[in-house]
């Protein structure tokens, strides 16, 4: 029956390899070669870990970069106008706007209307936010993974 039938199957497969000793090689040999491939890519790129960098005081931000700079942002939620006024008004006394905008797809068309210096605050809930800039997402995050 089955053992006999298995037997027989084995043994044809194992005439079929002997006489097709090239393309039986190339079985073995091609995984091999690229295992040592990545193997030596991954070699070649080792993954970096960077140590903390500790707290240093910056010294001040130079205003002049920030003339008539403007943030806008979304959706306008009592959160956020209180979080876009403590950026306007407590870090930077003048030369910052910020408007609000009713929802995504009119901050979208505000970015391609306005000059390179808008940029866009996109509030998720009451703890995160998106950078939206003229042609670019920028995640908030405080942990980056490696690629």
């Amino acid at each position: 029956g089955v053992w006999r039938q298995t037997r027989a199957l084995l043994f044809k497969n194992c005439l079929i390899k002997c006489r097709t000793k090239k393309s039986s090689v190339q079985e073995v040999l091609f995984p091999l070669f690229f295992l040592f491939w990545l193997i030596l890519m991954s070699m070649m790129h080792p993954h970096r870990k960077y140590d903390e960098v500790p707290n240093a005081d910056l010294g001040p931000l130079d205003p002049s970069v920030l003339v008539d700079f403007v943030i806008g942002f979304t959706p306008p939620t009592p959160m956020a106008r209180e979080i876009m006024k403590k950026v306007a008004f407590d870090n930077f006394e003048d030369g910052l706007i910020t408007e609000e905008y009713l929802s995504e797809e009119e901050l979208e068309e505000a970015s391609v209307l306005k000059p390179s210096n808008f940029v866009g605050v996109v509030f998720k809930d009451s703890m995160s936010y998106q950078l939206r800039f003229r042609d670019s997402i920028a995640m908030s995050s405080i942990y980056t993974e490696s690629r």
